[in-house]
């Protein structure tokens, strides 16, 4: 997969413009403030996913317009395609002319791997930051996650309703098993996928990892369910009613796929709780170099790499082992200083400045 085009007609803060950027390496230089991170998120929306910043629709229009609106001309499935996207308080996309219902009708068209400052926490952090690398990835490999994860909140956010309204009416408290037996269902379908998509994920990341520290060190994965081992349906179906008191009372869910985690160890140690700061990074570069190969694999191509502003912050050792490990993809690298890549072979340099971007 290869941009070879990508067009911008108004966002955030990026001036109109026409980018026609490289097929390898793609350095975009620039001091803070100008632009770097929102180009990134603009070739990142093309996936059909959510800014990979938490952003919605309406706060990546310019401050002064009344929508924001980009297109990209690439390369995928062995053709030449075109994307445009126009945001107003919801988003529009158009694929080779045609408008699509949803974003799910993008979805695979153009895979992309982002790496940006804020992953660096995912490791540290709550396990929602892990949720959301999981499913994320799972959703461009497997458009019809999307909908499984959409019904699986909405039934998610009914059952929250009726906890709060059980205290007001009792009666309705019958109808909570309803409820739970539609929950079960479509949490089974979430589960499944997820550890399928670790089993794959974790001899990759391990291999990665043993890379980047020079097989020191070895990356354990494991998917931890809140719900025991065993058929997932009946036995989440018996958590659900062991909890009901817990649930009335703090008036949520609490066992499920929304509550589940993803444990990493380093030498059979939490890497959250025991793990230094250089472990828990290159635990992070492990699982995005490992989400790269497997949507090689799934693809039979290469998907497109962002990294945003995340190379300054590795050892020279972590940067050249992520850079050797991407070649052949292309990527594209913000940065606030272009000497750390002058000599990059099959490399473009470009400068960002105000919002427009310059070869150079």
């Amino acid at each position: 997969m290869k941009i070879t085009e990508l067009g911008i007609a108004a966002f955030r803060n990026l001036k109109e413009q026409t980018i026609l950027p490289g097929g390898g390496s793609n350095v975009i230089y620039g001091e803070n403030a100008q632009g770097k991170t929102n180009l990134l998120e603009a070739i990142w929306l093309f996936t059909g996913g959510k800014s990979f910043r938490g952003a919605k629709e309406n706060e990546m229009i310019p401050f002064d317009g009344q929508f924001a609106k980009l297109s990209m001309q690439f390369e995928s499935e062995g053709r030449p395609q075109q994307m445009d996207l126009r945001l107003t308080q919801t988003k529009e996309m158009f694929l080779n002319g045609a408008k699509c219902r949803t974003a799910a009708d993008v979805v695979g068209k153009l895979g992309c791997v982002v790496f940006s400052p804020v992953h660096l926490n995912l490791v540290k952090d709550g396990p929602n930051l892990r949720r959301r690398f999981m499913d994320g990835a799972i959703c461009q490999m497997k458009p019809s996650y999307i909908s499984s994860m959409n019904q699986y909140r909405r039934a998610l956010l009914s059952r929250g309703a009726l906890l709060k309204d059980c205290q007001y009416h009792a009666e309705l408290l019958d109808t909570l098993d309803i409820w739970d037996v539609q929950l079960a269902g479509l949490a089974e379908r979430i589960v499944e996928k997820r550890k399928e998509f670790i089993e794959k994920l974790t001899p990759v990341a391990e291999e990665a990892y043993a890379g980047i520290c020079g097989g020191k060190e070895q990356l354990s994965i494991r998917y931890e369910s809140t719900v025991p081992e065993g058929d997932y349906r009946q036995e989440f179906l018996k958590q659900l009613r062991e909890n009901r008191a817990l649930d009335l009372k703090n008036r949520t869910t609490s066992a499920g796929p929304h509550r589940d985690d993803l444990v990493l160890c380093i030498n059979g140690n939490s890497a959250r709780s025991y793990g230094s700061q250089g472990q828990q990074r290159s635990c992070v570069l492990a699982l995005k170099l490992a989400e790269a190969a497997l949507m090689e694999q799934l693809f039979s191509e290469k998907p497109v790499i962002l990294l945003d502003d995340v190379l300054s912050e590795l050892d020279k050792n972590r940067q050249q082992y992520v850079l050797n490990k991407l070649s052949g993809f292309q990527v594209f690298i913000t940065c606030c200083e272009k000497e750390h890549f002058e000599g990059l072979e099959n490399g473009v340099l470009f400068f960002m400045q105000d919002g427009q971007l310059t070869r150079g």
